[in-house]
């Protein structure tokens, strides 16, 4: 599983998204509420 970066989505805003991708898909999490988990996505999504 790769480590959490700073997603192209994010833009220059403070207001970022994080994410990894792995074999299974792909996980997103908001970076200034870490401690509330992620998303997951298949690969299909």
């Amino acid at each position: 599983m790769s480590n959490w970066h700073k997603s192209s989505y994010s833009g220059g805003s403070n207001e970022c998204v994080e994410a990894r991708e792995h074999q299974a898909g792909a996980d997103a999490r908001d970076t200034r509420s870490k401690e509330l988990g992620y998303l997951a996505f298949g690969p299909t999504e």
